[in-house]
């Protein structure tokens, strides 16, 4: 094969001669446009709009008006359009094909929902109106909330948390207030978690004003029961454990757990973001658990980046739904009305106001969608599918790459570098390559526990057909590997609009703003 500056062919086994592309007059490559910063093509000494004069009304900044112009540079809409449009095409997108990395649920993401979000009424409400003018909102909360309670059996849910690691904090804050309230809080200062954990799970504990304690996983990447139970004492608050667990394997032993903790009096919370696994399958409540978060910008669509913020709500069982956080929603009879004060909770012991309104409207609209559209048995199938792809995924690539840990998966997939060893080739090379066959590459070097990992989730929105693609070219990669193709790799992506970068350098010093090149010249302008 020859090898050049511009790149080598895609297809696996291809080993025709290539022709040297010759540099462009503009950059450019077909339609893989150069297009440079805004402030490098804009005109800093004039405006892509007219703008009348301003008169000579009396400025009434307090002096505080702006000393310059400021330093943007001045585009036609024509312009403008062209380069966000520009820069759309270079980014890779859930539109555009596979988004396989793991522990994140990168799926489709329904327009029906992003519809609903956009109606009157949801998507133009304030949070300061008064009560009596958003009841239907406030109806839309209390029905996701009574849907959360069912999938999960809690009796309980918490709607305010923002995201997964503030459901988490929601979560243990709760656990933090019931053990004040017993009078334990002052000897139980330890909370246990697995090594496998996401890494918020152990931050969140920190947090809260616990020390954590770290338990290993056994040789199925699955909590080591035995090793759980030597730790446990008088002094634990709590274990937090993810379930699925980060290694895409289901913790078998989880009501042995809950049952082991509880019996030394301390809490269990579950780290909710797999939950998309076993919706429909296994609820949490049954299985001992006394808190869980729910990604509902995950499981229930909108997947991370698609656009707004996450949501993760936390649902309690018996033993801490009295400590659920404000503000907190209830129907009496004359519509709907939100709790913000503790004076007017007669119902708890809120550990006190978590944020400052209920919650991400647009997230609980989407959700809602989401499970209206898909009814209980189409979340049960969600689920299935989810797991069904993750398994082919792993099926099918078992024979060239090497899973980490023996047996089936829940919803992703997780390999380790084993078939990379002695090929002077090592995941972040792996995953480079995968940029110029059309991928993004999957979650590399995680979870720690596993060397040089590579995590696969391939959600449920896939079909079989684009996971054989994907399939087809991972193992066509894995063959190239172990041909001794060293070059390709270390030179991968060549096909992307920017080379590799020096990674360790972009980290220890980003350039975090554009500089002009001559300040002075900006600044006479």
């Amino acid at each position: 094969m020859v090898m050049n500056a511009k790149g080598r062919p895609t297809q696996a086994g291809d080993t025709a001669p290539q022709q040297i592309a010759p540099p462009t007059h503009t950059g450019n490559r077909a339609l893989l446009i150069e297009e440079p910063l805004i402030f490098e093509s804009g005109d800093f000494s004039g405006s892509g709009v007219d703008l009348p004069e301003p008169g000579d009304s009396p400025l009434r900044l307090g002096g505080y008006e702006a000393a310059a112009a400021p330093a943007l540079p001045g585009l036609s809409e024509p312009e403008a359009m062209r380069h966000y449009v520009r820069l759309s095409q270079k980014n890779y997108a859930i539109d555009m094909g596979i988004f396989p990395l793991g522990s994140c649920t990168m799926k489709h993401n329904p327009r029906l929902n992003e519809r609903m979000a956009r109606l009157p009424g949801f998507a133009d409400i304030h949070p300061l109106q008064p009560q009596s003018t958003v009841q239907g909102a406030l109806e839309l909360i209390d029905r996701l909330a009574g849907w959360l309670k069912e999938l999960t059996g809690m009796p309980a849910v918490a709607m305010s948390p923002k995201a997964g690691a503030h459901g988490e904090f929601c979560g243990m804050m709760a656990i933090r207030a019931a053990l004040a309230a017993r009078g334990d809080i002052a000897t139980r200062r330890r909370v246990l978690a697995p090594e496998s954990a996401h890494g918020t799970n152990p931050a969140t504990a920190v947090q809260c004003g616990f020390t954590v304690d770290a338990i290993p996983a056994d040789d199925g990447g699955r909590v080591d029961l035995a090793a759980l139970k030597e730790r446990l004492g008088t002094d634990v608050a709590a274990i937090m454990v993810t379930n699925p667990n980060t290694c895409g394997l289901f913790e078998r032993d989880i009501r042995a757990i809950a049952d082991a903790v509880h019996e030394v009096g301390g809490f269990f919370y579950c780290d909710g973001a797999n939950f998309n696994a076993i919706m429909g399958k296994a609820r949490p409540g049954d299985l001992g658990i006394d808190a869980m978060h729910i990604n509902l910008h995950k499981t229930f669509s909108t997947p991370h980046g698609g656009g707004g913020p996450g949501s993760g709500p936390t649902v309690l069982a018996d033993s801490l739904a009295p400590f659920a956080p404000l503000p907190s929603l209830i129907s009496d009879g004359t519509g709907f009305r939100l709790i913000e004060h503790e004076r007017d909770n007669s119902a708890g012991q809120a550990f006190g106001r978590l944020v400052a309104f209920h919650g991400q409207m647009g997230m609980f609209v989407r959700a809602l969608t989401y499970m209206l559209s898909h009814g209980a048995d189409g979340l049960k199938q969600a689920a299935e599918d989810a797991v069904l792809n993750a398994n082919y995924v792993l099926a099918r690539l078992s024979g060239v790459m090497t899973p980490a840990f023996e047996g089936h998966c829940m919803h992703e997939a997780l390999f380790d570098d084993r078939f990379l060893k002695e090929t002077g080739i090592g995941t972040i090379d792996f995953a480079k390559a995968m940029i110029d066959e059309g991928f993004h590459p999957m979650t590399m070097y995680f979870p720690l526990v596993v060397s040089g990992a590579l995590l696969i989730e391939p959600t449920e929105s896939e079909s079989k057909q684009g996971l054989d693609v994907f399939c087809d070219a991972l193992i066509g990669l894995a063959g190239d590997a172990q041909s001794g193709l060293v070059e390709r790799f270390k030179a991968a992506p060549v096909y992307a609009p920017r080379r590799r970068l020096d990674e360790t350098r972009a980290a220890r010093q980003p350039v975090l703003r554009w500089e002009p090149k001559d300040p002075a010249a900006l600044a006479a302008e």
